[in-house]
């Protein structure tokens, strides 16, 4: 059984076959999915958590469908749409039992947008409404061509805001070096993996992949972006995650169920959660 560690599945890409995708991923070994609560903005960060209660409703009911979990925060680029109502939106999410995570929540330097001094003022008035609601966040960070910029100022808001909290989380879609690995691990984060490991040119990211312990790694899909690269360039979804799992597998030298059980085993004990029924 495997968890597909982020997903959007609130992503209007699903709207025709939703439903069947999610019995594809139920089909595929895929136990339990944490579906992101960012949609384009603030406004639809509570999208994951709908979708969540009404598929988690079905599966009571007796649909084979994965466990669902969700997320809720502000991307990066959004973040100058933080205000005190967005605030009290995102920790009334937070509140609910499904809401397991903050995110996904951090600094991109990559593309243009919000400038960088608002990112960060955003990134730390979330760290402050999930510390409160004790939930771990979900990272993403994004630094410019060939520089660790990002990285350097997420460490140094992560230091001061987070580290005390003693919370963790994880980092998603992890696409950087060993030493970013390595602090975010002392941190108490997760590393999660997505489709991009298996990517042709992504050898330094399989190497950094192949040095950590198994106890703190992670797969995703982000689905709908970043397809496993026998689907590249085709919509991602959550079925697609065990040939992200089976490429880490190769890369750590165990069995796929070793790291099927591992990644789950990771995930159930970062956010306290109790066996997959």
């Amino acid at each position: 059984m495997l968890i597909d560690s982020h997903a959007h599945l609130d992503s209007p890409r699903y709207s025709d076959d939703r439903d069947a995708m999610l019995a594809r991923a139920a089909e595929a070994g895929v136990g339990a999915v944490l579906s992101i609560g960012i949609g384009e903005g603030p406004a639809e960060m509570h999208q994951a958590f709908e979708l969540c209660r009404t598929y988690n409703a079905q599966r009571a009911a007796g649909a084979k469908l994965p466990q669902l979990y969700a997320s809720a925060g502000v991307y990066p680029h959004n973040t100058h749409e933080i205000d005190d109502q967005v605030l009290a939106k995102l920790d009334a999410l937070l509140a609910e039992p499904e809401v397991i995570a903050c995110g996904e929540i951090g600094l991109d330097y990559y593309h243009e947008g919000t400038p960088r001094d608002v990112q960060r003022t955003g990134l730390i008035r979330q760290l402050e409404v999930a510390a409160r609601r004790k939930r771990p966040i979900l990272i993403h960070c994004r630094g410019t061509h060939e520089s660790t910029d990002a990285w350097q100022d997420l460490f140094a808001v992560l230091d001061e805001h987070w580290r005390p909290t003693g919370l963790g989380g994880i980092m998603h879609c992890f696409g950087a070096g060993w030493e970013e690995a390595r602090r975010s691990l002392e941190m108490g984060f997760l590393i999660s993996f997505a489709g991009n490991l298996t990517y042709p040119k992504a050898q330094p990211l399989r190497d950094v992949a192949a040095r950590l312990p198994l106890e703190g790694v992670l797969v995703e899909t982000d689905a709908p972006f970043l397809a496993p690269n026998s689907y590249r360039g085709k919509r991602n979804e959550p079925a697609y995650v065990a040939q992200t799992a089976q490429t880490l597998a190769g890369l750590l030298g165990r069995e796929v169920a070793e790291v099927a059980e591992a990644t789950t085993r990771n995930f159930l004990r970062l956010f306290q959660l109790p066996p997959l029924a």
